[in-house]
């Protein structure tokens, strides 16, 4: 079915693995994404489809993103028998998603009770071209007999959120048919109802305490006329039945074209604005609006795709990385941001972490800018809900939830399901405040959209920093400031003081904040005088921030270079680790585990390395290595975003002998299921880290003052690296070998650029390749 590298495939139906499958097979667009469960369905499956904004709170602990209603379900009986991998025998089965185009292929063939075989081909995409479209085509061919074929297509608002798991003893495991039924389920949906006109059915639920309205409608078309269609109406639930009989030998198709629609969308009301986009796409039929969403995919690769010559699996694992970042975000609705397992499932709640702005924006920022910009607009969107959150606290200013949804507000559980540890996360993680500004200034600075900055980005710049200010205790007797009672990244330590992640990137965000206001005064003065207006911002308190920032306390160790943790890491107990896993990762030493750390030197993940993967302009190469070698070793690697890190700074500080294990592990996270649970949704941030190895590790992708600079090492076994950057309105396109890198600036003529390559400034001139030859150092 075509080209490997672009394929992630399924041969044979194996229950152990297949809700995993369901997970990787997911097709999406950024308004929906749909799980690759069996249009038929089976017994033990974990289906839905996840509407990108739609969440609801209706008796349960946090908001949910809702499992929305089903528009996949077609189910294909033939004499009498249902074909599914549980009523028949599966003489065949292949699944292969081609996420180049965005399309999930099938072919199964089914052998009844009485030996009788048939195969069923399908095909399904959610539409790039049109977001509220999918498109199912479903193809029955009886192999070896003359049979009546009735095919039955629903539209399922009977749907439940997985609650929680009841405590059962450690150790315990279900089979996979019966896994999932122990879920206790949350319901968000209501029918408001169903109807049948046109030769379409249609089906309408809302979301009971948020009060969206989601229809949806379907219609059939078939290559030949049936004998007879019937509709049936049932609790929360429309289905189509059509009858055919079809010779042995012969092919039946059956095309399901699909329209969402909702009252988030701006339609005056939701089900003639969903008819009347079915209609459209009907006469049009399936074909041409697959062929038009394949075009709008052939568009995106074009500025996105990435290569890795010598190492077709690596290229694909980076191309399916790309393809769940692709289908995560909705670049049309600045409303929604992304989910810590997108639209694939249910893993977290559908809810918002600072992983959009420090792992996944820069995917988008070099690639798709405009997508970039409509991710940053939901902070926007969500800052009267930072400012009450900051007000809660008792500060000025706006502070971004740990975990946030559709409204903004703080999501983040209290305690774990069984009750017995709190999450200090949502009260201590205060990080996330200054993570949103840090991508706010990165896409303005690569994009130069200063029209961004005036409208959104500077007022919440400004309020943060107020925030900041407020959050910062001053000790008059040292005359310093100190951020106390906080977590960082690194979730094995809360209550902890002065944390260098937290107190750094706060000391960064106001020095920025200076920054442009003091630019704005100069170049967009009257622009600026209108924020300070809304605001009630003056120069005394721009002042403040200055202050504050020159002030804020972090510890650098002057003897070994290494940056305290926080207040009292370096007092505490150094626990070796010992042992590694069957990927060869560290485990838990003996008797520890997430919650009994504190005491210890062990990380989930290094604040500190972070820091300065983030912030590579404030620290100098013997700093960062130093700051590597120190906290590689106390490093357990229990967040997927881990590895990626690891990687990308050891290759720059130049320590590459995990580097290739570290882009391994980030890469194929989904793929092999090395985190045990890529069945709740793919570790999307773990995609935007996947990238950033590629580009900013093995590429050496770095911006040095505001320039782009390129100091790259490529494994042994790879040949070549390609990948292109969009920077400052061009595209620079990158091809990296082991002696040798090209780079070409795409762009109108007469445009320019220079770029560093290994300490050497190269001037690119518009549509000019330029090789470069490349000396280790």
């Amino acid at each position: 079915m075509g080209d490997a590298e672009w394929q992630v495939a399924e041969s044979g139906f194996d229950p152990e693995r297949a809700n995993i499958l369901e997970t990787l097979f997911t097709v999406g667009n950024g308004r929906l994404g749909t799980r690759g469960s069996l249009e038929e369905g089976h017994v033990g499956e974990v289906s839905g489809t996840f509407l990108s904004g739609v969440y609801d709170g209706y008796r349960v602990p946090v908001i949910d993103l809702v499992n929305a209603p089903d528009w996949l379900s077609f189910v294909v009986t033939v004499d009498g028998t249902r074909l599914d991998v549980q009523s028949c025998r599966v003489v065949e089965h292949e699944r292969v998603l081609d996420f180049r185009h965005g399309v999930l292929h099938r072919r199964t063939v089914f052998q009844d009770a009485e030996g009788r075989r048939t195969r069923l081909d399908a095909v399904r995409f959610a539409s790039f071209a049109d977001r509220r479209l999918c498109g199912l085509r479903v193809e029955v061919t009886p192999l070896d007999h003359d049979v009546q074929v009735t095919v039955t297509s629903a539209l399922v608002g009977r749907r439940r959120n997985l609650e929680r798991l009841p405590v059962y003893p450690e150790g315990t495991t279900f089979e996979p048919e019966v896994r999932w039924e122990k879920w206790a389920r949350a319901k968000h949906l209501v029918e408001v109802g169903k109807t049948e006109e046109e030769g379409a059915v249609y089906l309408e639920m809302r979301t009971i305490e948020t009060g969206i309205s989601l229809g949806y409608g379907a219609v059939l078309q078939a290559s030949q006329q049936p004998d007879r269609r019937t509709v049936h109406r049932s609790y929360e639930h429309i289905e189509e039945l059509q009858d055919f009989t079809v010779a042995g030998g012969q092919t039946l198709r059956v095309d399901k074209l699909v329209s969402i629609a909702t009252s988030r969308d701006s339609v005056a009301a939701v089900r003639p604005a969903c008819l009347e986009t079915l209609q459209s796409h009907a006469t049009a039929g399936f074909d041409a609006s697959l062929d038009r969403s394949r075009d709008v995919w052939e568009s995106m690769w074009a500025d996105c795709d990435c290569m890795i010559d010598g190492d077709p699996e690596a290229t694909k694992a980076v191309r399916f990385g790309i393809y769940q970042l692709l289908i995560a975000a909705n670049g049309e609705d600045p409303n929604v941001n992304i989910g810590a397992k997108s639209l694939t499932g249910e893993g977290y709640r559908g809810h918002v972490f600072w992983d959009t702005e420090i792992l996944m924006l820069p995917f988008f920022i070099y690639t798709q800018p405009g997508t970039a910009r409509t991710l940053l607009r939901y902070r926007h969107h969500t800052l009267p809900a930072a400012r009450e959150l900051a007000q809660e606290s008792g500060m000025r200013g706006a502070r971004y939830p740990w975990e946030s949804a559709d409204t903004g507000r703080e999501e983040c559980p209290m305690w774990t399901v069984d009750g017995a540890n709190r999450f200090w996360t949502r009260d201590e993680e205060i990080h996330v405040s200054a993570d949103v500004a840090y991508g706010i200034v990165t896409y303005v600075e690569v994009t130069g959209d200063t029209d961004f900055l005036l409208e959104f980005g500077a007022e919440i710049l400004f309020e943060t920093s107020r925030f900041w200010v407020d959050r910062a205790e001053h000790d008059p007797v040292t005359d310093r400031y100190a951020i106390k009672q906080v977590m960082g990244p690194d979730e094995f330590h809360s209550h902890v003081d002065n944390n260098a992640f937290t107190n750094r990137m706060a000391q960064w965000s106001l020095t920025q904040s200076v920054r442009i206001f003091s630019m704005l005064s100069e170049q967009h003065a009257d622009a600026l005088a209108a924020i300070a207006a809304k605001i009630e911002l003056t120069p005394q308190e721009v002042d403040q921030w200055r202050t504050v920032a020159d002030k804020i306390i972090y510890h650098l160790d002057p003897d070994r270079g290494v940056l305290e943790q926080f207040d009292g890491y370096f007092g505490l107990k150094d626990v070796p680790i010992t042992e590694w896993d069957h990927n060869n990762m560290p485990r838990y030493p003996k008797g520890y585990h997430h919650f009994n750390c504190e005491d210890t030197m062990l990380l989930k993940q290094p604040d500190v390395v972070m820091l300065m993967h983030v912030l590579p302009d404030e620290f100098s190469e013997q700093v960062k290595k130093a700051n590597f070698e120190f906290y590689e070793a106390r490093t357990l690697h229990k967040s997927s975003l881990s590895p990626a890190i690891h990687a990308i700074m050891g290759i720059e500080v130049g320590d590459s002998t995990r580097a290739l294990q570290y882009f391994q592990r980030s890469a194929l996270v989904d793929l092999t299921n090395n985190q045990g649970n890529t069945e709740e949704g793919v570790h999307i941030a773990s995609a935007g880290g996947t990238w950033q190895i590629l580009v900013c590790g093995f590429g050496g992708f770095r911006v040095l003052n505001r320039q782009m600079t390129f100091r790259p090492w490529l494994p042994p076994e790879w040949q070549q690296i390609r990948f292109r950057l969009r920077w400052r309105g061009n595209s620079v396109q990158v091809a990296i070998g082991h002696t040798e890198a090209q780079f070409c600036l795409a762009a109108s003529d007469g445009a320019t650029e220079t770029i560093v390559v290994r300490d050497e400034s190269i001037e690119l001139r518009a549509n000019q390749p330029v090789t470069v030859q490349l000396t280790h150092s």
